[in-house]
């Protein structure tokens, strides 16, 4: 196992797309040592900025001790193993991640798991805007694997998600599911407006309260239970939602009977 941590607080981003199990891999201390990182716009190594210490411990392969949430790309399509960070993590964590697992012990910032294909990432804090979400312009969405958020979560969260799961135990913020085609996405708590918005495929599963829905899906049925995953179901009872029909989309919204009394008035249309 390799131990990084900071060797003083960064002011400016740190980009390290090389802290990843993959890049270690067979690499001496002194050969990661080497190994190219930047800090704003000076070209330095990864000893320059990190304490680096060794075990024979080999899982986890990566464990990163302290503030992070400046140090962007950790984990940035990586395949195998498992990094732990003890503190916050900084944005583009798991970026095409296609295997292994990230634990952050802490908070993700922006756009942590982006355009993901497999592996889990668990984050026992909140996270930012963008999780799992591609960039402005992009329409390259997950395609699987798991991220599980202990907090709650920013706007824009699944956009364009075109399978995984994503499962929150906190609040969401707007534009939950933006574009989705695939995929799931549960939410325990709150969740804001716009959810589902030009969704085509899959489901969103709101156990708590809902802030509005969107005029453009119609009720469809409702449900005792909902399976989020293999592993999870919970229990309702759940309205179920269709759309969004504004663009002929056929995916789901599960949103909690009990916890929304406001949305009774649907009932009719059954």
């Amino acid at each position: 196992m390799i131990t990084l941590t900071p060797l003083r607080n960064f002011d400016v981003p740190v980009h390290a797309s090389c802290i990843n199990p993959d890049e270690f891999k067979s690499k001496t201390l002194k050969e990661i040592a080497e190994l190219p990182v930047t800090e704003g716009n000076r070209n330095l190594t990864l000893s320059d900025l990190f304490k680096i210490e060794q075990d024979k411990t080999e899982t986890p392969s990566i464990t990163l001790n302290g503030d992070f949430k400046k140090v962007k790309r950790v984990g940035q399509g990586m395949k195998t193993g498992e990094i732990i960070i003890n503190g916050n993590a900084g944005m583009h964590t798991g970026e095409r991640m296609a295997g292994g697992k990230i634990v952050i012990n802490g908070n993700a910032d922006s756009w942590t798991g982006s355009e993901m294909k497999a592996g889990t990432i668990e984050i026992h804090g909140d996270a930012g805007d963008y999780l799992a979400s591609p960039y402005r312009g992009s329409g390259t969405g997950v395609k699987g694997g798991y991220i599980i958020v202990d907090g709650s979560v920013g706007n824009e969260v699944g956009c364009y998600l075109k399978g995984g799961v994503i499962k929150i135990k906190g609040n969401a913020g707007i534009f939950l599911g933006y574009h989705m085609t695939d995929g799931a996405i549960y939410v325990e708590k709150q969740c804001s407006s716009r959810t589902g918005a030009a969704m085509t495929g899959g489901k969103i599963i709101l156990a708590g309260t809902v802030t509005e829905l969107m005029p453009s899906f119609t009720i469809d049925s409702i449900k005792p239970k909902v399976k989020v995953d293999a592993t999870q179901s919970v229990a309702g009872p759940f309205y179920v939602f269709l759309g969004d029909l504004a663009d002929h989309g056929t995916g789901k919204l599960f949103v909690s009977k009990t916890n929304n009394p406001q949305l009774a008035f649907y009932e009719k249309y059954l």
